[in-house]
Order: C-alpha cells, then structure tokens, then sequence
C-alpha cells in the first residue's frame, strides 16, 4: 500500500492555493446518516489535489474546528498556515437525500465564521502560481486574485446565485480567469444558450481558455477553443454520499495540472494533459461518493486512483 504522501515531495514546488469554504456537514441519504463530518468545498478540493500536488488552504473555522479534524488535513500534506480560525461556530450545512440520490433537499444551512470570510493569503502562499477559487462572492474571488503576485493558472467555480445576482461582477472576474468549472445547468445560465456546444463557445469568448462543464452522473465535457472532449461518468456498485463529488473532480483536475500537468515556464497546458486532467477529476469525483464524507480519503492511495484511471482509458477506448 503506497504511503500517504506518495509522489508529493517531488511537487513541493507546485504548490496550488484554494480558496473556499471548510465546514462541518450533516447528511442523509438512503445507506445511513451522519450529523456532523468535515465538509466543505475547500477541503475536498484540497484533499483530491493532494494526490498530485501540495495544496494551501485559504478558509475560515471557528474555535469548535476538531483537532482530529486538523490533523487528517494535515495527515494529506496540506497546508494550513492561511486556515484561519476565530471565535465562534464552524460553517453548517445539512441536507436529505432522495432515493435515487439525482436530488436533495437542503436541511439548515448556518453560515456562522463564514459570514465575515475575508480571504487573506499569507506571504508565501502569494508567490504560487496555481490558484483555485471555489465558489463564494465574484468580488471575493476577485479580492484574492488581486493578492497573487505572479498567477500562471487561475480559475474556479460559481453557482447560479452569483450568476443571476451578481452577473456584472462575475463576468469581470472569470474575464480574467484560464479555466472555469461550473455544471450544466450554469452553463446555460451564464451564456443565456440551452446547447452546451454554444454555450461553451459563448463562456470561453468571456476570458477562461479552458471550460469544463460538469454533468453528475453523465460525466463532463472538456471545452477549448477548437476542440472538445467528452468523459462519461465512472458506473459505481453503491453510491454512498455524492457530497463533494464535484469539489473532488474540481481537485482532481486542477491538482494533476498543477502538479504534473502544466509547463511551469509559461502556465500553459496541452491537450493531452487537459484531457487527462478531466479523467483524473472524474476518478476523483467517483471515489468521493463511495464513502459517507471523506471517509473514502482516509486510505485511498494514488495507485487506486491510477488503476482507475486506466480502466477509464480501457472503458472508453475504440
């Protein structure tokens, strides 16, 4: 069984920040319940990225954050120097199931420390070159962004909030974005076209190079300039909790690239690696929803994630 950090050391230099949010989750679905395991965006980036790269989280906790949580994130070789904590409760989200799991209803959701989120990046996080914005406020991800001092590869996520209340901001941020990650239904939001062909055309015309547009269980679909790539979505025996599943493709993509998958001279990436990246995503993704939370990445190894990503590459070759 490979060690925990395997492959890392060798990226110590590809260092990827993310914002986001860390949180504390309540899940019901049809194989159990849980009332309160480690959540949130950020950290589930986090954790699928630090199979290819050393991720820097940049979040907030309050002072209820559980040391046994800190130091599995820690365990992962993340880096917590911008996780700040304060006074008070940890962001709470929790949320039901339906039987076939394609819908959920949200339970409660207690913004609490998260309300007064204001992104400050250590020193040493601003010399990285890779940045992951996950989803909160476009002038935010902007505010953060701004801090960088030399970003190569910059991008992230949004939601249909953001897009229908804050399109002005939103539109000036990606604008300056390489890559978005966003699902299909905001795809269609965002460029106002129902065909996901047009739609990425019209996203792409608004700054990001590369667009992936995710589908849940039907897979993503890869959008460059002058070509496209299709990735269907991993058939899993039980989906347990499809929590995080896309903040973990979102890890997934982005911490191959960061690590293995983008020249470090000049940022920019081929098809080859950007096709790759989104097969990583999706095994990613797949082994989030096999386990309540992150239970799957207590003792997931890089050589299961890469016997998956063969037998994509076997599954979907002709």
């Amino acid at each position: 069984m490979d060690p925990p950090l395997t492959r890392l050391c060798q990226n110590q230099t590809m260092s990827l920040v993310v914002v986001g949010s860390v949180a504390y989750d309540g899940v019901e679905t049809p194989h159990g319940k849980r009332d309160r395991i480690l959540g949130g965006a950020c950290t589930y980036i986090c954790l699928a990225a630090s199979y290819f790269t050393q991720p820097r989280i940049v979040a907030v906790v309050g002072d209820d954050f559980a040391q046994e949580d800190h130091l599995f994130l820690q365990s992962r070789g993340i880096d917590l120097t911008g996780l700040q904590k304060v006074p008070g409760k940890t962001f709470y989200w929790s949320g039901k199931y339906s039987d076939d799991m394609n819908d959920r209803t949200t339970l409660a959701t207690e913004l609490n420390v998260f309300a007064d989120f204001n992104p400050q990046l250590p020193e040493d996080y601003r010399q990285q070159h890779y940045l992951m914005l996950g989803n909160i406020q476009p002038e935010l991800q902007q505010h953060v962004r701004s801090q960088m001092h030399a970003p190569r590869f910059v991008g992230g996520d949004t939601m249909n909030y953001w897009i229908g209340g804050y399109r002005g901001q939103l539109l000036a941020t990606i604008r300056e974005w390489d890559f978005l990650l966003i699902n299909d239904t905001e795809a269609r939001q965002l460029s106002g076209e129902h065909n996901l062909r047009r739609a990425a055309q019209k996203i792409l015309d608004m700054g990001p190079h590369t667009l992936v547009i995710k589908r849940g269980e039907y897979g993503a679909i890869l959008f460059r300039r002058h070509a496209h790539f299709m990735v269907p979505g991993y058939l899993l025996e039980d989906v347990f909790d499809p929590t995080g599943a896309g903040d973990c493709f979102a890890g997934g993509f982005i911490g191959y690239l960061a690590g293995e998958g983008i020249n470090p001279r000049d940022g920019e990436i081929d098809e080859y690696h950007a096709r790759r990246a989104v097969i990583y995503g999706s095994v990613m993704g797949s082994f989030c929803c096999e386990q309540f939370g992150v239970d799957r990445f207590r003792k997931l190894t890089r050589a299961e994630i890469d016997e998956r990503f063969y037998e994509f590459k076997t599954s979907t070759s002709f």
